[in-house]
């Protein structure tokens, strides 16, 4: 099927895994597609991946990867050589701390282009760089990654099988649908019609300085992750080893959760920029492409935006080929343009600002 197709490089490894779950062919008169999904939109977005596949979308350039992997270290180095060359006073602490949420929210683009499989042609050269990025640069684990953003990819905005919306109904009620339903069940969590406000001051800052470091750790623990485990501990070591013999004791503490805050901040507004204003529903069952376009928006095109967003200014294009290299966003884009316009599918792509105004 396409989600399968679209989760793995290499074809031929992981399809013997497919052989021990066959249980019989349809019969000749049986149909092959599910009348929930459309024949002929399905049939053409195969003869795209065929193109994309023909015209060498797929190969990554790895030059273009290497240098994000040297300015991403280059400026982790940095943060630290200006805490040791200019000293710990206000504006050396701040423009370190400013150097340093760069270099991790690079990095946590890079680490995303690793998990799917989209920098090298050998799955274990990706497996085992993704190790070093999010293990050890970032200090998460990158099989915990990986489990929940599978799922998210599979199944975008479909509430209980996609865990980025998780967060429905505790803290934020999500999607026109899923309000109505709260409302007529007279269930209440949360002050919802505070949650413009609130989002502010919740959700962006403290994502990862809380959620996501209890969670990675607690998933890596209870799943026996243990050579992530390992590679995260290298993390925490080098930095509170190297800031530790700069900064005392609460300036280090402070200087840690602060970066943090600033990091959650930017990956909160670019991730849920393309999907939370979109449609989020119970799963349709519907055709791969359906499904994606029904839960992801773009945001415009411009080096800056390129660069801020870790090309997730393409989400479209990202979630219909999310092993695809993301340099080729760009060029497979106006292809994916014109079949939604055959099929009547809205293909949206907004400026960035106007992108973060619609997450409010």
């Amino acid at each position: 099927q396409d989600a399968f197709v679209a989760f793995h490089v290499d074809k031929a490894m992981v399809s013997k895994y497919l052989k021990p779950l066959l249980i019989g062919e349809l019969a000749p008169d049986q149909p092959s597609i599910e009348p929930t999904k459309n024949k002929m939109l399905v049939e053409d977005f195969r003869e795209l991946r065929a193109i994309v596949e023909k015209t060498g979308l797929l190969k990554p350039n790895q030059l273009f990867f290497l240098l994000l992997l040297a300015h991403i270290l280059l400026l982790d180095i940095a943060a630290w050589l200006i805490l040791f060359y200019f000293g710990t006073s206000l504006m050396p602490f701040i423009v370190s701390l400013l150097v340093l949420t760069i270099s991790q929210v690079q990095a946590s683009w890079l680490q995303h282009d690793l998990g799917h499989l989209s920098v090298f042609k050998k799955i274990k050269w990706n497996h085992l760089l993704h190790k070093f990025v999010m293990c050890h640069l970032i200090g998460a684990s990158a099989k915990w990654w990986t489990l929940l953003h599978s799922q998210h990819h599979a199944k975008p905005n479909c509430f209980q099988k996609d865990p980025d919306i998780d967060m429905h109904p505790f803290l934020f009620t999500l999607g026109k649908k899923f309000s109505v339903e709260l409302g007529i069940k007279k269930t209440k969590y949360m002050p919802y019609n505070h949650q413009h406000k609130y989002f502010f001051i919740t959700l962006p800052p403290f994502l990862f300085p809380t959620y996501f470091h209890c969670h990675t750790f607690y998933i890596a623990y209870t799943k026996g992750y243990w050579a992530d485990l390992a590679w995260m501990l290298t993390f925490y070591i080098r930095f509170f080893f190297t800031y530790g013999a700069l900064l005392e004791t609460k300036s280090l503490l402070a200087y840690y959760f602060i970066f943090r805050m600033l990091e959650s901040s930017w990956f909160v507004w670019v991730s849920q920029m393309n999907h939370i204003p979109m449609d989020i529903d119970y799963d349709k069952n519907l055709d791969w492409m359906s499904t994606q376009l029904k839960a992801t928006c773009n945001v415009e095109q411009s080096l800056f935006n390129d660069w801020f967003t870790g090309h997730l200014n393409f989400q479209i294009e990202h979630h219909l080929f999310p092993t695809m290299p993301r340099h080729n966003y760009w060029k497979v884009a106006p292809l994916v343009k014109s079949l939604c316009a055959k099929h009547g599918i809205e293909y949206q792509c907004k400026p960035l600002l106007t992108a973060f105004a619609d997450i409010v």
